[in-house]
C-alpha cells in the first residue's frame, strides 16, 4: 500500500489534498451556518414558544446566534457556542426530566445579548436618553420573542416581568 502510495504523483496528492481540504471547510461553514439558524433552534421542544414568538417579530430575519452567541470574535463564538450545543446535547439526552418549562438565559448569555443589542442598535441608542440602569432586555424583554406565542392565545410575558436569569422574574 505504502509503495503504491509513493509511485502515485504528488500533484495528484496535492490535488486530492485540496479537494479534501475545500469540502471539509465548505461542509464546516455551512454546519456553522444552519446551526445559528432558528430553524436548527426549534428542533428542541424547549424551544418552540420562544421560536413561535420570534418568528412573529420585528427580529424573524436575524438568526438566533445573531443575538445569543458573540458576534466579534469568531474563536468566542465557536467557543461559545461549543459549550451551550454540549450543554444542550447533555440536557436532551441524558437529563431530560430536569428541562425547564422556561428556559432561563444564563449570565454568560444575557451578557453577550446585551453586547449584541448595543452592537447593533448604537445609533438608535446615541439618540435616545437611556438613563435606566441594567440592559436592554431589561425593558425591552418582548423584543424579539413578541408578546404572544402565535400557535397560543395567552400572553407569554405579563409586563413588568422577565424570564431571565438574575433579572426581575
Amino acid at each position: 500500500m505504502l509503495k503504491k502510495m509513493k509511485a502515485l504523483d504528488k500533484r495528484l496528492i496535492l490535488f486530492i489534498g485540496i479537494m479534501l481540504g475545500l469540502i471539509f471547510t465548505i461542509a464546516s461553514a455551512e454546519t456553522l451556518h444552519y446551526t445559528d439558524s432558528a430553524e436548527f433552534c426549534s428542533t428542541c421542544h424547549p424551544m418552540d414558544t420562544a421560536y413561535s414568538s420570534f418568528s412573529d417579530s420585528t427580529h424573524a430575519n436575524l438568526d438566533c446566534n445573531t443575538c445569543h452567541a458573540p458576534t466579534d470574535n469568531f474563536g468566542e463564538k465557536i467557543l461559545f457556542k461549543s459549550k451551550a450545543g454540549l450543554h444542550d446535547i447533555y440536557m436532551n439526552t441524558l437529563n431530560v426530566d430536569e428541562i425547564p418549562d422556561v428556559i432561563h438565559a444564563k449570565a454568560a448569555t444575557v451578557e453577550v445579548v446585551q453586547e449584541n443589542c448595543v452592537s447593533c442598535h448604537e445609533n438608535s441608542i446615541n439618540n435616545v436618553s437611556h438613563d435606566v440602569k441594567g440592559t436592554c432586555v431589561d425593558c425591552h424583554r418582548q423584543v424579539p420573542h413578541g408578546k404572544k406565542d402565535k400557535n397560543k392565545s395567552e400572553q407569554l410575558y405579563e409586563p413588568g416581568t422577565y424570564n431571565i436569569k438574575g433579572l426581575k422574574d
